[in-house]
């Protein structure tokens, strides 16, 4: 039986950032250098894949420090941490690495640069993600205002309109972004924002890529973990850019084929944390059902590398 022709649009950029591959080479070396088991506070990445490859190699996860014994080493994940977590590693005397990718420790500088500069400030991200609450924990109850629409804006109660500056999580729709700063210009006209904007260049990149093909798919999928932020908003990129069907998906097993009963177009992203791996299962799959051409629609290319901390890379 001839199977069905397929053009499959793959977009690049896509699937790992810097600041995610420089995370689990962390836990790789820091097993490495200090055998398992070592500690991990929360997922490194958004990604189970992951999460499940590292704990294989002797990675544990756990969601507070106080599950971690005294006498192990513990990694910070990708998404920042509170101050108050470092501070409570020290006092127990815990060996710990900071993993928090760098693009989101420039907007912890941030923060506190305008704090010390006597503003309150006011960030756009989602309430609850790991990454919103380690910013916000950079400052004192109180000094961070969490706002996620534009919404939100008419309502927050701020101390002194005119001592505001706003910093944003780097995971964020960056058309939706666009629309909650304008609304806080409009509302705080002297409200100080980021020198750069904080949403960073991988979420950026991958939304223009999806930009670029969501008018051409029949249907689009996105490679990634349902707790992922930036996957999550390349779906909403797609839907709103011409793609009538977008769905996220953490492996092959997870794609609806009878949602994709006669298509003929689809395009294939993933998220920052999703490795190529998956992206190929995804491939793969399609392939074995109809006879597909590939097309890659590249919109950026990426060259960013982070470095590990220095205490790895002595062992390296």
């Amino acid at each position: 039986m001839t199977k069905p022709a397929l053009t499959l649009y793959l977009a690049a950029p896509r699937g790992f950032c810097a600041g995610v591959d420089r995370a689990i080479k962390i836990v790789e070396l820091a097993i490495e250098k200090w055998g398992a088991p070592v500690y991990v506070r929360h997922e490194i990445v958004h990604n189970k894949f992951v999460v499940d490859s590292l704990r294989d190699k002797g990675a544990v996860f756990v969601e507070e420090l106080d599950e971690c014994p005294v006498d192990r080493p513990v990694i910070f994940s990708a998404h920042g941490v509170p101050k108050s977590v470092p501070a409570d590693a020290e006092r127990r005397n815990m060996v710990y690495v900071d993993a928090t990718c760098p693009l989101v420790s420039k907007v912890h500088i941030e923060a506190a640069r305008h704090a010390d500069d006597g503003l309150q400030m006011i960030m756009i991200g989602h309430d609850g993600h790991p990454e919103t609450i380690g910013t916000m924990g950079q400052l004192p109850d109180g000094e961070v205002l969490l706002v996620e629409t534009v919404e939100d804006v008419a309502k927050v109660t701020v101390r002194n309109p005119s001592k505001l500056a706003f910093v944003t999580q780097t995971t964020l729709s960056v058309d939706d972004t666009k629309d909650i700063v304008a609304a806080l210009q409009a509302r705080f006209p002297a409200i100080v924002g980021p020198h750069k904007e904080d949403i960073c260049y991988a979420t950026t990149n991958r939304q223009e890529a999806v930009k670029a093909i969501a008018p051409n798919c029949d249907a689009l999928l996105v490679v990634g973990a349902p707790n992922s932020s930036n996957s999550k908003r390349l779906v909403e990129v797609a839907a709103k850019n011409g793609c009538s069907y977008a769905q996220l998906v953490q492996r092959a097993t997870e794609i609806d084929w009878r949602a994709l009963d006669g298509i003929k177009t689809v395009g294939i992203t993933a998220g920052a944390s999703a490795p190529e791996v998956l992206i190929n299962e995804v491939i793969d799959a399609f392939a074995d059902r109809y006879a597909v051409t590939v097309e890659k629609v590249v919109t950026a290319e990426e060259h960013i590398e982070f470095k590990v901390p220095r205490v790895l890379r002595e062992t390296a």
